[in-house]
């Protein structure tokens, strides 16, 4: 799919799942469950050992079922390296201009982490399609809604402190979109193999998401 047609289906689902794990061994059925719970959006960070195998075990298994990404990318090469893999988006935690331009070289959406107004704005000229405001919980739903009244046409996509009691919050600040990490795939559900857990949880993010957007319109 192109970067336009992504990046559609990420405004249209609200949620970014972000998966990391000190051991990826139950990552692809992390994905399973998460998909039976209605998220279709998911990203595996740079940060799990032998993540680009884990990214291939993912698109293999539920192919395009989802969208796949990968996270905590830092440079042009990883970049590169999880496009191979089955990535179809990126997510850099900072403003990388060669990660960006190596998206934009292959039509791949991408998003590029910030925090202050000029690191958000620096994101979104450099080509970032989204900007991942990050860590939002500094600051939480107010800072990024002072953030977007003056920047209203920078898509922003919190990531950090989003949970199903301040999610709501975040989207009426101007959230287009959320990053969910441990808020979704908790640590303990991951260690006891509790698939059903994170199923449950993700049916519960997405009944919130299109709640919260039904009242703030």
């Amino acid at each position: 799919m192109s970067a336009h047609a992504d990046l559609t289906r990420v405004l249209d689902r609200g949620i970014v799942a972000i998966l990391r794990a000190t051991n990826g061994d139950k990552l692809v059925q992390v994905a399973e469950a998460l998909v039976a719970g209605g998220i279709d959006v998911i990203e595996v960070t740079f940060t799990v050992p032998r993540v680009l195998d884990i990214i291939s075990a993912v698109r293999d298994k539920l192919g395009d079922r989802i969208l796949l990404g990968a996270g905590t990318v830092l440079d042009a090469e990883s970049a590169r390296a999880a496009m191979l893999a089955g990535a179809e988006f990126i997510v850099t935690p900072v403003v990388s201009r060669p990660v960006i331009e190596t998206c934009r070289r292959y039509d791949k959406l991408v998003m590029a982490g910030a925090f202050t107004p000029t690191e958000i704005l620096t994101a979104w000229e450099a080509g970032s399609d989204i900007v991942k405001v990050f860590p939002a919980d500094i600051g939480g739903p107010n800072y990024l809604k002072a953030v977007h009244g003056p920047l209203p046409q920078v898509r922003l996509l919190p990531t950090g402190g989003v949970n199903l009691e301040t999610l709501e919050s975040f989207v009426k600040a101007g959230a287009s979109a959320v990053g969910l990490g441990t808020a979704l795939v908790e640590k303990s559900a991951l260690e006891r193999g509790d698939m059903q857990r994170i199923q449950t949880l993700a049916a519960a993010y997405v009944e919130k998401m299109r709640s919260a957007r039904a009242g703030a319109h």
